[in-house]
């Protein structure tokens, strides 16, 4: 079972999009350009999701030990 975590190899801001594109085999450049778009769209919400999933998201690092 594959766990959801944040990456720290396809990482541009805090590797959540990165963990997002391991889990789904979808290309992270994808998910950033949506997540971006769908920011403008939701007022911002998506990217106070993004916010509070980067902290409370582990790295790949923690979930490894």
């Amino acid at each position: 079972m594959k766990k959801l975590y944040r990456s720290t190899d396809e990482k541009q801001l805090s590797g959540v999009l990165g963990g997002l594109s391991e889990l789904y085999n979808i290309d992270v450049s994808i998910l950033r350009i949506v997540v971006v778009v769908s920011g403008f769209f939701t007022g911002g919400i998506t990217w106070l999701i993004y916010l509070a999933a980067a902290v409370v998201m582990p790295t790949d690092k923690q979930v490894m030990k």
